[in-house]
């Protein structure tokens, strides 16, 4: 698959001036090289299909897909109501949210050292690693194999022993482990696990019926596959293993969602932690979450739970501010939201390609580089789109 010519992305920006009167033919010729490599990515094997949700703070701008929810010719069509396995979207659809709640209720600070919490860490050497740390990925954890037999307390065991790793709060270094010792955090300090504590304050009013962990087997025909390393399709279960071992529901991984759904939880992000009328967070609690800490020497910059710039960083695309924030997931799903210039690009896919990272991650920029340059070029609400499925 091609990269996007920078030419083509440059006659955008160039005619979104022009013709601003033919909103509807300008519409059309520009979401089409969206739907363009959708289709493409298809065809070159990277994807079996996906979807594509846009919006600012006034709602949903665009959403288009493409492919069926297998590849069978009968299967049904993918669309913003399919739910996905978004991977490690759950950190901060889930996770982090519920770190930033327990905060706002001072339950719990960023300055809580480890054993606080998790007193398995005492006499180990690990007592400066922070809730901040595990956050930000700079506790010096690296990540270890689970044990089927209690694999939670096995992997704690493991990551206690750890010597030579880096001191906490100085070098980044992406590791599952954070995340899933945040998970274990959240039960911890409310007494409720993660996903019904998530259910509760975000999913539920919300009004984001189609996110959940461990979904149930009526939900399965609705669900978007995952591929293993021997192509095999997964329906419903999550695709993590260390997630599988943990029950299906963990800090890191486990949380299925549709692109109608975490249009939602974007567009309260985009409003100050408001939706219909109803606050989710604080305006402060939204800051602080998405407010930049620099690491590595100043090659990468993380929010709370959220990535800024990193090497993880291809969904932010070309044209997104330096304040925007978003997150990756293994399984084909991206997010990129930026306060800044007031949007969000969504991207969920049925990944095969999990070999040729450089090109998917090509994909996720091409993607927010072109929604950007579209809709950053009107400003304007415009009708969702539906796009016609390729057989």
């Amino acid at each position: 698959m091609r990269r996007i010519p920078a030419f083509l992305i440059i006659c955008l920006l160039w005619y979104a001036s022009p013709l601003r009167a033919a909103d509807e033919l300008m519409d059309n010729a520009r979401t089409a090289t969206i739907e363009f490599l959708m289709e493409n990515a298809i065809a070159h094997g990277l994807i079996t299909g996906s979807v594509i949700v846009v919006g600012n703070r006034d709602g949903i701008l665009y959403t288009a897909s493409r492919g069926r929810l297998t590849p069978a010719a009968d299967a049904p069509p993918l669309s913003e109501r399919t739910m996905f396995d978004i991977a490690s979207l759950t950190k901060v659809f889930a996770t982090t949210p519920a770190i930033m709640k327990l905060l706002d209720e001072g339950r719990i600070t960023l300055t809580d050292p480890l054993t606080r919490w998790f007193p398995e860490f005492d006499g180990t050497g690990r007592e400066d690693v922070t809730i901040l740390n595990l956050l930000t990925h700079t506790s010096g954890f690296y990540d270890v194999s689970f044990g089927t037999d209690e694999p939670l307390k096995t992997a704690i065991r493991k990551i206690a022993m750890q010597k030579g790793g880096r001191v906490p709060g100085n070098r980044f270094h992406y590791a599952d482990i954070n995340f899933i010792l945040l998970g274990e955090l959240v039960r911890r300090v409310s007494g409720t696990t993660l996903d019904h504590f998530c259910q509760e304050h975000f999913y539920g009013p919300l009004g984001m019926n189609d996110t959940m962990f461990l979904p149930p087997r009526e939900r399965v025909p609705i669900i978007a596959p995952t591929y293993g390393s021997r192509n095999e399709a997964v329906f419903g279960v999550v695709q993590d293993e260390n997630a599988r071992l943990l029950g299906g529901v963990a800090g890191h991984a486990g949380l299925f969602s549709t692109g109608a759904d975490l249009g939602r939880f974007a567009l309260m992000m985009l409003n100050n932690g408001m939706l219909d009328g109803r606050f989710i967070f604080p305006e402060r609690i939204v800051t602080q979450m998405t407010a930049p800490y620099f690491y590595s020497d100043g090659h990468v910059v993380r929010g709370l739970g959220w990535d800024i710039l990193s090497p993880y960083s291809a969904p932010k695309g070309s044209f997104f501010s330096e304040m925007s924030f978003g997150h990756t997931g293994y399984s084909g799903s991206s997010v990129w939201i930026d306060p800044q210039r007031n949007l969000f690009v969504i991207l969920l896919t049925t990944r095969l390609d999990y070999r040729d990272i450089r090109l998917f991650n090509r994909l996720r920029s091409d993607i927010s580089t072109l929604a950007a340059a579209v809709f950053l070029s009107s400003g304007k609400k415009h009708a969702q789109v539906e796009t016609p499925q390729s057989p």
